[in-house]
């Protein structure tokens, strides 16, 4: 579940937060605020629109803090949130507009990794963010809130407005996507091996 599940807070600054401690808050902030930043720079991958949704995202947290009943972990509540926020931003009409969040699988063309902004270089052949960024909008945001942060199906149609056979099939065509590009990667990291074991 990322690095929101390895941040304890003391449940005492939580309920100080809620009574509207500045301090407590900052504490929050500090604590979570590259975990969500980070998760929103995956999902839009444009660092100002990330830097936007994590103060979104925690002011948000201060807004609602005093309905959070502690059954998870704040990490995980905080968390939610920011998917909630960055899902928002994605489906907003300017995104919409701007990025288009239609699957695009169409209008992908066929190739190698290179082609696809993927380094054939050995070194960066198995680098999963620059595989990930190769993805559409939509199966990007489903891959990662499926295979890093553990969403289930249902949960990640809810979060999308969506339908459970919806966010597989989008899973399904990404990981088709995906794997050619790490096979790749894999086929170049054991030539690179061979050769060195050659010498």
């Amino acid at each position: 579940m990322s690095k929101f599940a390895d941040i304890q807070i003391d449940p005492a600054i939580v309920k100080r937060a809620a009574r509207g401690d500045a301090r407590a808050h900052e504490i929050l902030y500090r604590a979570f605020g590259a975990p969500v930043y980070s998760l929103c720079l995956r999902f839009t991958r444009v660092p100002a629109h990330a830097e936007d949704l994590v103060q979104e995202t925690f002011i948000e947290v201060m807004r609602s803090i005093k309905q959070f009943r502690g059954e998870a972990a704040i990490g995980s509540w905080i968390r939610r949130i920011a998917v909630t926020k960055a899902l928002m931003f994605l489906r907003s009409a300017w995104t919409a507009r701007s990025q288009s969040l239609v699957d695009g699988w169409d209008d992908m063309t066929p190739g190698d990794a290179a082609s696809h902004g993927i380094s054939r270089h050995p070194d960066d052949a198995l680098d999963l963010d620059a595989a990930l960024a190769s993805l559409p909008s939509v199966s990007r945001v489903v891959v990662w809130l499926h295979d890093v942060e553990g969403f289930t199906h249902k949960e990640i149609a809810a979060a999308m407005g969506k339908t459970e056979s919806f966010s597989k099939s989008q899973l399904s065509r990404a990981y088709q996507r995906l794997r050619p590009m790490l096979d790749a990667g894999r086929e170049d990291l054991g030539e690179q091996g061979a050769a060195a074991r050659s010498y």
